[in-house]
């Protein structure tokens, strides 16, 4: 008779299964796979606002919906990977709307070809980025002190450099404009925009799950010193990681000119707090190390399903700000609980 002798380690860990209650099973389960709780909300929250309001679930207003969370979701992408390094970013908003006034107004002042006009606008939010991240790194500042004060040098530039005047579609290249143009998907409505924002998920996503970088960003997240300790050059990573934000927000410009049909500098007066709120809600953790740009998704769908699904339903207004509160109270408080899982 043979008898096959398992690794201690994996004995170990099977008597910790074991010894776990449910209650501790859903607890790791939540903390090794943070997108399952958005997930279960938007689904009941779909089911919910469609048994109230058929047309909820109609091709036309789930096409809608989308096409509203795009630039919310585009900037909650590199509000993401700050808050994965145990940072946050005020100032999101602010540079989306500066690099899209100056890119309007050079492309229909100047005369600058929509090429070049998406460029600047890029390359001012790396700039932005860059000037948030050499703040951080270099001054060490704490980051919600530098994008606070940065929100309101760049929200000052962007009204000063612009006379607080909007540019219309119609004064702009066919290019700036290109984000805000649709097509069918059977009998589903998308814009051009929303397959960027796709597209952006997909690419930051794969950087974060299957590279040196993406492994780094979570490292100095979860554990600062103990990154250091490991060798991974701190600073730059997070230097890097704020430039690369600062290019999505640049990027989140484009779109937002095409999904607005203009230019304006009052436009995504809510971005901080939305984007913020699309994070945490979609499962990334405040304190930094956890999370997924899935999550995020999610967590963006879940605030435009409240928002077109309390709207359907009659509920005023205020009501949808209510409930997105609620989640996100709820969101951080389930957080502080999956933070304590033990082994």
């Amino acid at each position: 008779m043979s008898t096959t002798l398992q690794p201690a380690s994996t004995a170990t860990e099977q008597f910790a299964l074991r010894r776990r209650s449910p209650v501790q099973r859903v607890q790791h389960l939540l903390h090794s796979y943070p997108a399952i709780s958005p997930f279960l909300v938007l689904v009941i929250s779909f089911v919910v606002f469609s048994s109230i309001n058929p047309r909820f679930a109609s091709a036309n207003s789930l096409s809608l919906v989308v096409q509203q969370v795009a630039v919310i979701g585009a900037l909650a992408v590199g509000q993401t990977l700050i808050i994965l390094t145990a940072g946050i970013d005020l100032s999101v908003g602010a540079i989306t709307i500066l690099s899209m006034m100056v890119a309007a107004k050079l492309a229909e002042g100047a005369g600058l070809p929509g090429v070049l006009a998406v460029a600047v606008g890029i390359g001012l939010g790396i700039a932005a980025g860059l000037l948030n991240g050499a703040l951080v790194t270099r001054i060490k500042l704490p980051p919600f002190i530098v994008t606070l004060g940065t929100l309101s040098v760049f929200t000052a530039i962007g009204l000063l450099y612009s006379r607080g005047q909007s540019v219309q579609a119609s004064d702009l290249p066919s290019l700036l404009n290109w984000t805000g143009e649709s097509f069918r998907i059977g009998q589903f409505r998308i814009t051009t925009g929303v397959v960027l924002v796709v597209a952006l998920y997909v690419v930051v996503g794969f950087a974060l799950a299957n590279t040196a970088w993406g492994r780094h960003v979570y490292a100095v997240g979860d554990d600062k010193e103990a990154a250091r300790l490991a060798g991974i050059r701190v600073d730059r990573v997070l230097l890097s990681v704020y430039t690369v934000a600062g290019a999505i927000y640049g990027l989140t410009a484009w779109i937002l000119i095409g999904r607005a049909g203009a230019a304006s500098p009052n436009a995504i007066t809510d971005a901080n707090l939305e984007s913020i709120t699309a994070v945490v809600i979609g499962g990334t953790s405040l304190f930094g190390g956890r999370g997924a740009l899935l999550g995020t998704l999610l967590g963006a769908l879940i605030v435009g399903f409240f928002r077109s699904g309390l709207s359907l339903a009659g509920v005023d207004d205020q009501y949808r700000v209510l409930a997105v509160g609620l989640l996100v109270i709820i969101a951080v408080a389930v957080d502080q609980w999956i933070r304590k899982v033990r082994a």
